[in-house]
């Protein structure tokens, strides 16, 4: 493999945005300024910054592909990278397939700015101190030189050691470093002999790192064959996100859409989806598989070669609807307290967003006619269920496909088909016995304890209601020096703490509820709850709820939960 030699000067002021692009396929910029500076830094101290790998379109090929531009003034508030125009290039062009963030980091220090929101918004540039001397600490996070983001060269006037700062950017002024000496000669002349030695030492280096060694190495992919150039990304890439074949098909296929700008829809809707309820964590993958699911006669399986302009346009004609389903899905799961943290397999939202796109109703989730609500809790229950038996666990493809065809079957689309879904998932309605004995030990605030949770409150109306997971006995008191302060041997130590923090002793409740209960005598509380309130928790009918019941409060709730458990029917 022969690689080829360029200046960190040529590469950022002659082939970034000029010959040199994104593919669609690329991932985005996600390096903060503490990651720019050690670059950086790596570099004035003769560090490697491994190589790259370039991918040559040909010039009767580049309209094929759509390019987006590095970014160079990097906004927080707007960190995506544009679209960029090839049109008018009468030349071959490159994607970088590995090194983007490298680059784009190279790009922002010596040509852009990094904005960014700490308590305030900042518009910062990379600028380095001149007059610190370049010392290795042993700590290897420790930068040898001294770069950092800053608003302006001012001196931080908390820092009593001696500053001059140089924004870096100002090297690529200079095609000689004693030119670049020299335009900074006046501004030194108040610092002592020693500090002007360092202050050239630094830019002379800057200036040789930058413009004169030839420190970026990159092998040219010259291959015009898609798929070789998408394993060749992945295999690039396998040191970072692991990044599956099917969501780099998915992102360059879309990125073809004719009418529409495909990657800022799909950013712009995932960005609305993360904001729904409490807000989730759904990325562009989601909604690119949704986009495939969602859109009729297009296969789960797939290929570069499956991905023709046909498909493309059915994707892109079926994207409102695409939107609508996805959003009503997860607005139901939301209004049923299904949060980012319990959702623990999210394409189990797909088959119910192919349902609702098949039911066909208006406001269905907001709906509260009988027959609506009757079949939102099935579907309340049957989330809960299939993400509780992971029945996504496997081949995932495989069953959202065998689910989509038990849907299609439907004679109509009146009540979602749990049973012949189960039926097709191979799972059961209810529990086995060790099923729930599993259940009942999962541990609080962990990503299945709500659902469980949810499971022993049937009749709970949910929608639009914040509940807390809540220790029924406070986990405040089974710390071992609170235990032992009531006298009890370790033996007994031990079977407190085994079971305070299970399923045994958990319950939701409201958030004012919460808030009720622990500003009050936990003893007290529990005595003067009335009935409705202990059956709805579960809570068993004991002489006293003091603290030292507590074994026997597990005992006769494991009882109750079992039964609630072994009684659940969707």
């Amino acid at each position: 493999m022969s690689y080829i030699p360029k200046t960190i000067s040529e590469v950022v002021s002659e082939f970034l945005n000029r010959t040199t692009f994104l593919p669609a396929i690329q991932r985005e910029y996600v390096w903060g300024t503490y990651a720019i500076e050690k670059l950086f830094d790596s570099i004035m101290g003769d560090f490697p910054i491994s190589t790259f790998l370039f991918w040559k379109i040909k010039e009767e090929n580049k309209s094929e592909w759509v390019a987006y531009e590095f970014i160079r003034d990097y906004d927080a508030e707007a960190p995506h990278n544009k679209e960029a125009s090839v049109k008018g290039i009468n030349q071959d062009i490159y994607f970088v397939l590995d090194g983007q963030q490298r680059l784009t980091s190279l790009f922002i220090g010596l040509k852009g700015s990094y904005r960014y929101f700490y308590y305030r918004w900042h518009k910062t540039r990379l600028y380095l101190n001149l007059l610190k001397e370049p010392i290795k600490d042993d700590n290897p996070e420790e930068l040898t030189y001294q770069f950092k983001f800053r608003a302006d060269s001012q001196p931080d006037p908390r820092d009593t050691t001696p500053q001059y700062w140089y924004l870096v950017g100002d090297i690529l002024n200079f095609d000689d470093a004693e030119d670049a000496k020299r335009s900074i000669k006046q501004q030194l002349a108040g610092f002592t002999e020693h500090e002007r030695d360092i202050a050239n030492s630094h830019i002379g280096r800057l200036h040789s790192r930058i413009s004169t060694a030839r420190l970026l190495n990159y092998y040219e992919e010259k291959s015009q064959d898609y798929d070789k150039v998408v394993e060749a990304f992945i295999r690039a890439n396998t040191g970072g996100v692991k990044l599956e074949y099917s969501d780099i098909l998915l992102s360059t296929a879309t990125a073809k859409w004719a009418n529409l700008n495909a990657r800022e829809e799909i950013h712009s809707f995932t960005d609305d989806l993360n904001a729904i309820g409490n807000g989730y964590s759904f990325g562009k993958d989601f909604v690119l598989k949704g986009c495939l699911y969602l859109t009729e006669g297009l296969p789960i399986q797939y290929k570069v070669k499956n991905f023709n302009r046909t498909n493309l346009e059915k994707i892109e004609n079926a994207w409102p609807k695409i939107k609508d389903n996805l959003e009503e899905a997860i607005q139901l799961a939301s209004r049923f307290g299904f949060s980012d943290k319990n959702i623990v397999s999210k394409i189990a939202l797909l088959p119910i967003a192919y349902y609702l796109g098949k039911l066909g109703a208006k406001h269905f989730v907001t709906s509260s006619n009988k027959e609506d609500v009757r079949n939102q809790l099935i579907m309340q229950k049957w989330l809960a269920l299939v993400l509780l038996k992971n029945a996504f666990g496997g081949s995932s493809d495989t069953t959202l496909t065998n689910l989509q065809q038990v849907i299609d079957e439907q004679a109509d689309f009146k009540s979602f088909p749990y049973e012949a879904m189960n039926k097709r998932l191979n799972i059961e309605a209810s529990f086995t016995d060790s099923e729930i004995e599993n259940l009942l030990a999962t541990n609080y605030s962990t990503k299945y304890s709500y659902l469980i949770l949810a499971l022993l409150y049937p009749d709970r109306d949910w929608k639009d209601k914040n509940y807390h997971e809540d220790h029924v006995f406070p986990k405040s008191e089974f710390t071992n020096a609170k235990l032992k302060a009531r006298g009890y041997d370790d033996a007994k130590i031990t079977e407190y703490q085994k079971w305070f923090n299970c399923i045994l002793n958990l319950e939701l409740l409201t958030d004012r509820e919460n808030l009720e209960k622990s500003a009050e005598d936990f003893g007290d509380w529990f005595a003067s709850r009335d009935a409705n309130f202990k059956d709805r928790h579960a809570i068993p009918t004991l002489a006293s709820y003091d603290f030292d019941s507590f074994l026997e409060f597990i005992e006769k709730r494991r009882a109750i939960l079992v039964e609630k458990l072994k009684a659940f029917s969707i």
